[in-house]
């Protein structure tokens, strides 16, 4: 069995890394809503349409648009910094806690991924 999947298939790198994007997408454009409901709305379309649209061959099962690792991993970054930030910005501290140690606990747990990604070559060949 891989590192990290348990029986029920579930990937625990991935279930933290769903959870900190939907963190993202919730907490960015609560976070900008007060300053302009456009950045708020083009925070959400940036935050889901970048992983979506971009992607690494064999990381990925569609990928539209190939990337290198290196832009996938910059691209989770992105999401795990808007998280804890919006989080911050938005949220009461309790729930921004929260956010940050799923957000560690996420970084944690993608170091292996991440390590394939950076160590694959250009296009994850």
């Amino acid at each position: 069995m891989r590192e990290g999947v348990g029986p029920g298939g579930a990937d625990l790198a991935s279930t933290l890394r769903f959870a900190t994007e939907l963190c993202a997408w919730v907490a960015t454009p609560w976070a900008l809503a007060g300053w302009s409901v456009w950045a708020a709305v083009g925070s959400v379309v940036l935050l889901i349409g970048l992983p979506t649209l971009f992607g690494t061959p064999g990381d990925k099962a569609q990928v539209i648009i190939p990337v290198p690792g290196v832009i996938t991993v910059v691209l989770v970054l992105l999401q795990l910094v808007a998280a804890v930030a919006s989080s911050w910005a938005a949220w009461p501290m309790w729930a921004a806690l929260a956010v940050s140690a799923l957000a560690a606990a996420c970084l944690v747990t993608e170091r292996h991924r991440w390590g394939r990604l950076l160590a694959r070559g250009e296009y994850g060949s």
